[in-house]
């Protein structure tokens, strides 16, 4: 396995003083009255024009480590020993004044969700303006110039039109390479990458990233690329370092750790990372004693309609979409956001009545419920959602969240619904002692366990699951996916699995179908759609598919 040829070498210069040099780094966070370690003596180097991926899990460390980098480690967080030399010279005894002095212009921060990054109240061009004026870059028309040029650099189209728009008038894409602007605005020896896709598109992450690598070219900036997909970290840095609870599990050239994983750690890691697996898994459709030539779900020229403002103005979500999927199966469906799946998914669970075409659902057409017929087909379907973290009750307990749509249900005796709940508990591999939590203490793979189980105990015959996994680490993620596919065998259930993640489809789908703008532009078997897309917009989003790059160098 080896890296693709443009990041095969940094440039000559990569063999000067590193930019930056991490030196047996221990940070602790305080805890009650003490503080607790959490990095154990970590050490590497990142060198011009080199690009150094730091992956792991969550609470790995990675992210405390790239903080205490750029000097904004939380409040109750310090630096209990080691050294972070910048060029050189030890940052990690510097004032607050002297960080203030660099960021920007020596060491910037591309931070991973662009919503929350910029100010929703200025405009990008203030915001990217800003870090010029605080380092005296100029006055008010050279800074405006400059904005300008930024903006254009980053491939923002009509610049002049960006910098007088607000954050919320731009998309996740756009608002990115804003941050990205800002980031280079001063020409940076060192950029941090926290993480700087995981909220994008498979399509705008493959050209952030590619954003990012042409500008490490054009400067030879180092960058220290922090994430836990290792498709990207394989596709995009010549170094790699990977973390567990704090300490480093091993480190070398991308390509060798990659042929050649030493830790058990990094070899699970590899092995759960769905964009690095070649093989897609046998059809269990065919192979599952539910599955069958019936079909669990019937969708026939879907349209669904919304309305803009309180004109007759009308935008069309949904644009004529049909598919079926057969009973014990497991259907995909994947596109961009804005591409129709979710509101598709919203439309097969009748959580919104379309506005023409025809939904069964085994048999019974969905557009034509209402009242007692409406609430009782949700006993056949249910919906799990994207964040484990948000669709849980938090003042709940776990039987409490289970146990919900039972209540919801008909007079079911108090034992029978505690037998229940402690059973499907047990079947989405949950320990009892859980029972008694509230979701806060519970990691996130362990939530959507929990969000499983309450879909699962009204026994359903069909699971909706909208990006039902793509907030999670991917050790976890292959967790969970392996959990469905023993559930799906065991049950006969019938998946709908919405997602923009077209590796993980590849893993767990029989069929899928590809939406763009609303329409169908492709369908079939995953099979038939991997190896021969029938559009130009599918074969675009499988080369997005991080990971591509080494395995077609493998």
């Amino acid at each position: 396995m080896t890296l693709a040829p443009d990041l095969a070498a940094p440039p000559a210069r990569a063999l000067d003083t590193p930019v930056l040099e991490i030196d047996n780094l221990v940070l602790a966070y305080k805890d009650d009255e003490a503080f607790h370690p959490v990095v154990h003596g970590v050490s590497f180097q990142v060198r011009p024009g080199e690009v150094v991926a730091l992956v792991g899990e969550s609470g790995s460390g990675k992210t405390t480590t790239a903080q205490a980098v750029i000097g904004l480690l939380a409040e109750n967080g310090r630096l209990e020993s080691g050294a972070i030399r910048l060029n050189g010279t030890d940052i990690s005894t510097w004032s607050r004044r002297q960080l203030d002095a660099i960021r920007g212009s020596k060491i910037s921060l591309i931070p991973q969700d662009p919503t929350s990054s910029l100010n929703p109240v200025k405009t990008i061009g203030d915001q990217v303006g800003e870090i010029l004026k605080i380092h005296g870059r100029g006055d008010k028309k050279a800074i405006e110039a400059r904005v300008i040029e930024l903006l254009a650099r980053v491939g923002l189209s009509r610049p002049e039109l960006r910098a007088r728009q607000y954050p919320h008038e731009l998309s996740g894409g756009m608002r990115q390479r804003v941050l990205i602007a800002i980031a280079i605005a001063l020409e940076p020896a060192l950029i941090i990458a926290d993480e700087p896709t995981s909220a994008l598109d498979v399509t705008v992450q493959k050209r952030i990233l590619d954003l990012i690598d042409d500008l490490r070219r054009e400067f030879g900036t180092a960058v220290l690329l922090v994430t836990h997909d290792l498709g990207v970290a394989a596709d995009r840095s010549n170094h790699l370092v990977v973390l567990q609870g704090g300490r480093i599990q091993e480190q070398g050239p991308t390509a060798q750790v990659l042929a050649a994983p030493r830790s058990p750690y990094t070899r699970k890691l590899l092995t759960d990372a769905p964009s690095l697996t070649k093989a897609q898994r046998p059809s269990k459709g065919k192979s599952t004693s539910a599955a069958s030539d019936e079909y669990s779900i019937v969708v026939e020229d879907l349209v669904q309609d919304f309305s803009l403002g309180s004109g007759r103005e009308k935008f069309r979500a949904v644009d004529g979409v049909s598919f079926k999927v057969r009973k014990g199966s497991t259907h995909a469906i994947v596109g961009e956001s804005g591409s129709g799946k979710t509101t598709t998914a919203r439309s097969v669970v009748a959580f919104q009545k379309p506005t023409s075409g025809r939904i069964l659902v085994d048999g019974i057409d969905v557009t034509t419920l209402h009242g007692e017929s409406l609430r009782q087909f949700r006993k056949k379907i249910q919906l799990v959602y994207q964040n484990p973290f948000g669709s849980l009750d938090p003042l709940q307990s776990v039987f409490q969240i289970i146990e919900e749509p039972l209540l919801n249900f008909g007079q079911i005796a108090r034992k029978d619904r505690a037998r229940k709940v402690h059973d499907i508990l047990g079947r989405v591999g949950l320990p009892q002692s859980v029972l008694t939590r509230k979701p806060r203490a519970l990691s996130g793979g362990q939530r959507q366990r929990v969000a499983i189980a309450r879909a699962l105990v009204l026994d359903p015959q069909v699971l909706v699951l909208d990006e039902a996994v793509s907030a999670l680490d991917v050790t976890v993620q292959a967790q969970i996916l392996n959990l469905l596919d023993e559930l799906q065998q065991v049950l006969g259930l019938t998946y709908l699995f919405i997602s923009h993640d077209l590796a993980v489809v590849r893993q767990i789908s029989d069929t899928v179908s590809v939406l763009r703008n609303g329409r169908l532009v492709d369908s079939g078997t995953v099979e038939d759609v991997f190896l021969r897309p029938g559009s130009e917009y599918t074969r675009e989003l499988i080369e997005a598919i991080p990971g591509t790059k080494t395995l077609s160098h493998a």
